[in-house]
């Protein structure tokens, strides 16, 4: 029976998991179903507090359009496997069979009509169906291999397995109890952990760049922002430290400090043959009305106010300007380049890039090479997808992955 106690551990057990996020939960469901006697051990005060915050409270709970290419790794390969054998559509049924309504926002992205707590309650029902004991308000102070498994020493006491699964996540967002454990753990068995990073985080921007812009903050509009080769379509938003939104989140994981961005603020358009034509059909207008057209006019007046302060742009009609200085125009808004000062880090981070490295773990199994019965899952390893569910589809599948050997 799936409790949430505080009471002293069995001495003995299958399975023990340590982490009861996304992965955890899904690792000690599917061993439970297998007969396994599951232990699921968490230091917080409740279990899943990523899923009950995550998508802005309406969990973003998997991706339809899940694909090996959406997944940053030093090993491109080794997510594949888990990926192939628990589909997003695989989450999606039970998601269905325990009558949970959801919707498709954009981009394949699913959330929950109502509110994340129906994915945990959910997780939470499939552990109590599966026999699983939950105990919270559990510290692990020790961890030590035995000849056919492992003793752990917790905070509630002392108990013996025969598998260990590690599900305990990377440091982003610390004050929901983010650790380095796994990684800790990891290097305690002689596996090697890959320099770590925050990713899908907001950028932070330095002064005097920053005075302007910060007048923009909550302000948004779509852009195709690229850096490293690689580009991502989606909005940005303007904040009082720089810049986020999904556009900026998902470039922050293929940005390194000292990286410049390229941001085309006018994706849709050709700026230059826009303004041109205005010049005959509204001759009188100014520069900031005429691009209001395709983005707010604050947008647009703060930007000609950051670029253009010395040339007095902001009064001319566009009858005024030359070609010349509309092709000046244009480049600054199709391609504007901006260096970030950095970004927030793991305060605000979805994700931790980097971790576990791959090839320290079997991809079939999630087991750790160098030790027996020792499993790794979820973003501790060096798995990192990109925003709008990726991250969650790698928990189930690399949860799911692990539970068939446990």
């Amino acid at each position: 029976m799936a409790t949430h106690s505080i009471t002293p551990l069995p001495v003995k057990t299958d399975v023990v998991i340590i982490g009861a996020g996304a992965a955890g939960l899904m690792c000690a469901i599917r061993a439970g179903q297998r007969s396994r006697r599951v232990l699921l051990l968490d230091h917080a005060n409740k279990v899943g507090k990523k899923i009950l915050m995550s998508g802005g409270g309406r969990c973003n709970f998997t991706n339809i359009y899940c694909e090996p290419d959406n997944f940053l790794s030093n090993n491109k390969n080794f997510c594949k496997s888990a990926l192939s054998r628990y589909t997003s559509y695989d989450f999606i049924e039970l998601v269905r069979k325990h009558n949970i309504p959801y919707h498709e926002k954009k981009l394949g992205q699913l959330f929950c009509d109502n509110k994340s707590k129906d994915i945990l309650e959910m997780l939470l029902k499939e552990c109590n169906q599966a026999g699983v004991d939950i105990h919270t308000h559990c510290t692990t102070e020790q961890i030590k291999s035995l000849e056919n498994g492992f003793k752990i020493e917790t905070s509630l006491g002392t108990t013996t397995c025969q598998s260990l699964v590690i599900a305990t996540g990377g440091l982003s967002i610390p004050k929901m109890g983010a650790t380095g454990f796994a990684y800790q753990t990891a290097k305690q068995f002689g596996l090697e952990v890959l320099p770590t990073r925050a990713g899908l985080v907001p950028f932070t921007l330095n002064q005097p760049i920053l005075d302007i812009l910060s007048q923009l903050s909550g302000s948004s509009t779509k852009v195709i922002v690229t850096c490293n080769s690689m580009s991502f379509s989606e909005n940005l938003l303007f904040t009082h430290r720089g810049l986020s939104g999904p556009a900026m989140l998902q470039i922050s994981s293929y940005w390194n400090q000292g990286d410049e961005l390229t941001i085309n603020l006018l994706p849709k358009i050709d700026l230059f043959k826009y303004l041109k034509d205005q010049k005959s059909e509204r001759p009188k207008a100014e520069l900031k009305t005429l691009l209001a057209v395709h983005m707010t006019k604050n947008i647009a007046q703060t930007l000609i106010q950051l670029w253009f302060a010395e040339k007095d742009y902001n009064d001319k009609q566009i009858s005024q300007y030359s070609n010349q200085e509309l092709q000046y125009i244009s480049k600054q808004f199709h391609n504007w380049v901006v260096k970030p000062n950095g970004t927030e880090g793991y305060r605000t981070a979805e994700v931790t890039l980097g971790g576990i490295n791959c090839n320290e773990i079997s991809s079939k199994t999630m087991q750790a090479n160098k030790q027996d019965n020792l499993y790794f899952i979820g973003e501790a390893i060096d798995v990192t997808g990109h925003l709008g569910g990726f991250n969650f589809q790698w928990a189930w599948a690399s949860g799911a992955a692990a539970s068939e050997f446990v």
